[in-house]
């Protein structure tokens, strides 16, 4: 379906700004309009339908990227793949279930953006956990200010993720870090100075760093391939359950989405998850 449709994306536009001015004078649907499409693409699988519906939400996608501008990603690029979730979204959408597009979409756009930034930024790959991750995605929201966080802040944020305080402490940190001018400022003044002629780490061997970045680099490389493995529904059902940032769908949330039983999501998921071990255990 994904290669019939047509609709802007950032990089055919010109400029983001462009392409945002231009999806917000796309029309919204009314709720007759958007059940008579998604019937036009459930029997008679209306290309032209599915655009309209894509269209109509693009706005929606854009909305959920800027929720995660903080992970210094381009916006574009969030955008784009959020895209890809919303047209998966528009092509599993059942409108006799009696919600609205948008509800059911979202969690397919996040999922989407979700992967992508946990393909792509390298703090993320060290989160290998499922509290991990919810503290990756979680972090942000939950500070009461945008200074360190203080002891009381630090227990309370452990207790609702359920995880270490040393990992709240430890992420924030890594979020919070800037980068910094190793060359230093190129001066010929005397109190000039490059930190990269005092960061000198003695026990940092390189064929050991060389080897555990090598590491950690066939791990990313093999989850991202388990993933792409697996049938639509499998990856859905993983990503629900394992990457989202409100602590993942749960087995009957799923089983209702797709019209069968909480056993049978556990069974697919458990067969997934055993899938992927063996993908990644190869890589």
């Amino acid at each position: 379906m994904t290669n019939a449709l047509t609709f802007p994306i950032p990089s055919a536009v010109g400029s983001l700004e462009s392409y945002i001015q231009s999806i917000k004078a796309l029309p919204l649907l009314t709720p007759e309009e958007e059940h008579d499409y998604a019937m036009r693409l459930k029997h008679d699988n209306d290309v032209e339908a599915a655009r309209m519906l894509v269209m109509s939400h693009l706005r929606v996608v854009v909305s959920i990227a800027r929720g995660y501008l903080g992970y210094g990603l381009p916006q574009a690029d969030l955008i784009q793949e959020g895209n890809i979730g919303l047209m998966k979204a528009v092509k599993r959408f059942d409108p006799d279930r009696g919600v609205r597009l948008v509800s059911f979409a979202v969690h397919w756009i996040k999922a989407e953006i979700h992967e992508f930034i946990l393909r792509n930024w390298r703090l993320v790959k060290i989160a290998t956990t499922k509290a991990q991750r919810k503290l990756f995605f979680n972090l942000r929201s939950l500070k009461q200010s945008l200074g360190t966080l203080n002891h009381d802040e630090v227990q309370t944020m452990a207790r609702q993720l359920g995880v270490k305080p040393e990992e709240v402490v430890e992420m924030e940190t890594r979020l919070t870090g800037k980068d910094i001018n190793l060359e230093g400022n190129n001066s010929d003044e005397e109190d000039s100075f490059s930190p990269i002629a005092y960061l000198v780490d003695p026990n940092a061997e390189p064929a050991a760093k060389l080897e555990q970045e090598d590491t950690a680099r066939r791990h990313s490389e093999g989850l991202s391939a388990a993933l792409s493995s697996l049938d639509d529904r499998s990856r859905r059902i993983i990503e629900a359950r394992w990457l989202q940032e409100d602590g993942g769908a749960t087995l009957h949330e799923l089983a209702a989405e797709y019209g069968v039983s909480a056993e049978r999501i556990r069974q697919i998921e458990q067969k997934a998850m055993q899938k992927m071990k063996v993908l990644i255990g190869e890589s």
